[in-house]
């Protein structure tokens, strides 16, 4: 397994986990592309529509929890990784999912992630 691509997924989610905005975007091409195909939902350009999907994200709930992570690489440039989430929300009630991203890189940045989660839209 390319562990770098391993570790690049998990540095992304745990930047999404500390609710960290401009460390979870510096992951992206500028142009990316981010799609939840199980809803058919797709957000363009880091800092416009992928910017306002991750700005909502953090301000819906008081913590948000990505783990227990599984890889498949298709070196060089893809990976996919299927994972538990845990949401919490402001009133402390726990939403938990199972997901699975398939994640395209250009270099060391995604330029492309496609989305099938359980459950609610949690990046509508």
């Amino acid at each position: 397994m390319d562990t770098t691509l391993q570790a690049r997924v998990e540095a992304y989610f745990a930047a999404v986990d500390r609710k960290d905005l401009a460390a979870t975007l510096a992951f992206f091409t500028a142009d990316a592309v981010f799609t939840i195909a199980t809803f058919d939902v797709e957000y363009r350009g880091r800092d416009s529509g992928l910017a306002g999907m991750f700005e909502r994200l953090f301000a819906r709930y008081d913590g948000v929890w990505h783990g227990n992570f599984d890889h498949v690489v298709q070196a060089p440039q893809r990976i996919a990784t299927r994972f538990d989430v845990a949401n919490r929300t402001f009133d402390g009630q726990s939403i938990r999912k199972h997901n699975c991203n398939f994640f395209r890189l250009d270099g060391d940045r995604f330029s492309e992630v496609f989305v099938y989660m359980s459950g609610d839209n949690a990046l509508r």
